[in-house]
């Protein structure tokens, strides 16, 4: 592991910490625990291994969270399995792909997608507050596995922020589902794509494993009490959350795209 100050850990703990939460209860800790190790890391370090080093962090609190939810509220664990796998596929097509096409192309189309995403959840205030009114039909779990899982996971694979709020929303609309039951689904389903992303990252070397065990401790932390937070909370904190951080990977976007 390179030589990193103790103040720069304890920061990045508490990031790692504060992003188990935020991931938790809509997704979206990454757009917070990722820049941290960019800066953090020392300089000349290779983006690869930030990347990896945040999947192996990230995967021990999404675990967390995903157990939470799941011994607290009931979902369809068989059906989030399926639509993990679907992601773990299709985010392996993104990435083969991301090499050969800018994402700078499709960054502006994201941004505009997300606000008016946002746009239809502060017009739309019953959207993911009324429990599903019965069980999924078999059309709409084929079309969760396409959309929210070979979907969501190819953009995860090409791009990749915001894939946990993209991951509720999608489970919200097509499955009928409140948004506390949609973010226990997605939790499972990121479990699935973190462990694919980190196995490739972990074959390559790209793992600082003794920073990312410190870091993982406080976002499993986090991961948990974000879990609980959201079930003790409902369907409306989650949405006020799930706005906060919508807002917030538009601005990051933009900020990539036009400003740094």
């Amino acid at each position: 592991m390179p030589d990193i100050p103790l103040t720069v850990i304890v920061l990045l703990c508490l990031a790692a910490a504060a992003a188990g939460w935020i991931d938790a209860v809509v997704g979206g800790g990454g757009l917070l625990l990722l820049p941290a190790l960019l800066v953090g890391l020392p300089a000349g370090t290779q983006a690869t291994t930030a990347l990896g080093t945040n999947k192996a962090v990230a995967i021990v609190g999404t675990t967390g969270a995903a157990v939470t939810y799941v011994r607290k509220t009931p979902i369809d664990v068989r059906t989030a399995i399926r639509i993990g796998l679907a992601a773990l596929a299709g985010s392996m097509g993104g990435a083969a792909l991301a090499a050969g096409m800018s994402t700078e192309v499709l960054k502006p189309i994201v941004m505009v997608v997300l606000l008016g995403v946002a746009a239809f959840v502060i017009l739309k205030p019953s959207f993911g507050s009324a429990p599903a009114t019965g069980p999924a039909t078999r059309r709409q779990i084929w079309a969760a596995i396409g959309i929210a899982g070979l979907g969501i996971g190819f953009y995860d694979g090409l791009i990749g922020p915001g894939t946990g709020t993209f991951l509720v929303l999608a489970l919200t609309a097509v499955l009928g589902l409140d948004l506390v039951r949609a973010s226990a689904t997605a939790k499972i389903a990121n479990v699935c794509t973190n462990a694919g992303a980190l196995g490739i990252f972990a074959w390559q070397g790209a793992v600082l494993w003794q920073l990312a065990a410190l870091m993982a401790v406080f976002n499993l932390a986090g991961g948990t009490v974000g879990a609980h937070t959201a079930l003790k909370k409902g369907s409306g904190f989650v949405r006020i959350v799930l706005l906060v951080v919508v807002f917030s990977l538009v601005a990051t976007m933009a900020y990539e795209q036009w400003f740094k």
